[in-house]
């Protein structure tokens, strides 16, 4: 295993994902500041989710589980015709099917709707907003699913950084309505407006990704030979994919659909709190697996168990470095995040609360979330896409129990903390069945590595916590904890002699850069 490659590789992950992050926390502060945490935002959060959840069932999720070790084969046999061939009816089978699923979507938007927000029903304008919503979204959901699809391609051919900044036209497509265009427009079609500015952003980020794909010998033709023995490949590990890779995306369906039961804003402020809580998810966590999968793919199609094991266990280990110390600053100062990033115009400071109390319980299944992302994509490599369907759908149904109980006595801190105790018991469950087919992961080592990243965590988390509570000014009540915490986690690891803290400094700056990639 080339460590400087794959440091450069999950470095232009990140660089781009840090980029597309930051554009989109620009977006969020935005619409919190517009509609703040009301009706509009929360008939507009739960609308989306439909089209989310399918984009998880045919797009990221399952085209990057199904797809690359599929692809990954082709282009490894040298065969350019058929590795394009494959690429087009593929391409064109998701146009067919998409559109047909779009026009479905939106003539039964009622009913959908009233599945995924029934707490809405004792609101009839509530209700009836976010069903329009739902019909001006769909099409979204043909745009993104096609864009998740190019990714899986230049991720494959190890074109990286592309893939990871396309989400940041995205956010600016809503930037540019917000600023621009909803001054224009009466207060009450501004929560409409936003949702075509989703479409448009959907499609720029489709369409940003082609001048890559186009360099790398790939042009869009239709293709309908939809009994390709390589479409039948993709599909058969697609199916159970489409399940099991999308397990957090079932969960954020039900903990919308248990929310809509809640105090008015609990809806908004679980989207705030799992985006922030994102952030970090994002910028280490599925950078990691994002890389990890093609690279554990092309080693499974050698039969290099010890290889897969060598990247399972290095993967571990740096979103460990990153995530428990992020779980724990977030723990110690989301309030002050919270209020420096969105508290303002209607964003008060009830939603500030509620956010906080949701991102408190859903960060304590922070680095859980990562694991399950790297640990499924071992499966995944092994064609092995069954299992990790088995052990989602139980956490889930622990997560649907948990939920109904929890909510009862915690409210929306319940619902996201049932979410972290269903990770938690995903990421081991798939620790321990993947074992019986790589050997070992090097526990040993990766068990006593976590506990030592945990102490220096909670060291960090007092110091930032102590450090906000000294300024009244919530920029520096944010910035300062955030820079000494840094120091000392630094510091801390450098005095536990783990080596492994290089490869984090190299992936911030880039130090180990190489070609590859590119």
């Amino acid at each position: 295993m080339d460590q400087k490659k794959i440091i450069s590789y999950i470095g232009k992950v990140t660089s781009g994902t840090m980029l597309s992050r930051i554009t989109g926390y620009i977006r969020d502060m935005l619409v919190g500041w517009l509609f703040g945490a009301g009706m509009s935002a929360d008939a507009f959060y739960a609308a989306l989710r439909i089209p989310n959840l399918l984009r998880r069932l045919m797009g990221e999720g399952s085209m990057s589980s199904s797809f690359i070790p599929i692809f990954s084969g082709y282009v490894a046999s040298g065969d350019a015709e058929q590795t394009k061939k494959i690429f087009n009816i593929l391409f064109t089978f998701l146009v067919v099917i998409l559109s047909g699923l779009t026009f479905l979507g939106i003539y039964f938007a009622p009913q959908l709707t009233r599945v995924v927000a029934y707490g809405f029903i004792k609101d009839p304008a509530k209700m009836q907003l976010t069903i329009l919503l739902t019909r001006i979204l769909f099409p979204f959901l043909i745009f993104i699913c096609l864009a998740a699809f190019l990714l899986s391609v230049l991720n494959t051919l190890k074109h990286f950084f592309i893939p990871a900044v396309a989400p940041m036209f995205l956010s600016f497509s809503e930037i540019f309505f917000i600023l621009g265009i909803s001054p224009l427009v009466a207060k009450d079609k501004r929560i409409l407006g936003l949702a075509a500015a989703v479409v448009v952003g959907g499609l720029l980020q489709f369409v940003v990704q082609i001048p890559q794909i186009k360099k790398c010998g790939f042009n869009f033709k239709l293709n309908f030979d939809f009994s390709h023995p390589g479409l039948k490949h993709v599909l058969l590990l697609m199916i159970p994919a489409m399940w099991g890779i999308s397990v957090d995306q079932i969960n954020a369906f039900v903990d919308t659909l248990c929310a809509s039961f809640l105090p008015e804003g609990s809806v908004t402020a679980l989207y705030y709190s799992n985006r922030l809580m994102q952030l970090p998810l994002a910028l280490f966590g599925i950078a990691v697996s994002t890389v990890s999968l093609p690279l554990m793919s092309i080693s499974a199609s050698g039969r290099q168990k010890k290889e897969i094991n060598n990247i399972l266990s290095y993967s571990l280990k740096i979103s460990s470095m990153t995530l428990i110390p992020a779980m724990a600053g977030l723990i110690a100062i989301g309030t002050p995040i919270i209020r420096l990033l969105f508290e303002h115009g209607k964003f008060d400071s009830r939603a500030t609360e509620l956010t906080n109390t949701a991102l408190l319980f859903y960060c304590l299944g922070l680095p859980a979330y990562a694991y399950s992302k790297i640990l499924a994509g071992g499966f995944y490599s092994l064609k092995k896409n069954k299992i990790p369907v088995y052990i989602s759908t139980f956490c889930m149904t622990i997560n649907i129990i948990l939920n109904i109980i929890l909510m009862e006595y915690m409210g929306i801190g319940g619902l996201a903390l049932a979410t972290a105790i269903s990770s938690w018991i995903n990421a081991i469950l798939l620790f321990k069945l993947l074992r019986q087919y790589t050997g070992r992961l090097g526990e040993r080592d990766l068990i006593p590595f976590i506990l030592k990243i945990a102490i220096a965590s909670s060291f960090m988390a007092g110091v930032c916590y102590a450090l906000s509570e000294l300024f009244s000014n919530i920029v520096l009540s944010v910035l300062v904890p955030i820079s000494f915490g840094i120091f000392i986690y630094y510091i801390t690891l450098r005095a536990m002699k783990i080596k492994e803290f290089k490869t984090v400094i190299d992936i911030i700056t880039g130090s180990e850069d190489t070609d590859a990639g590119k």
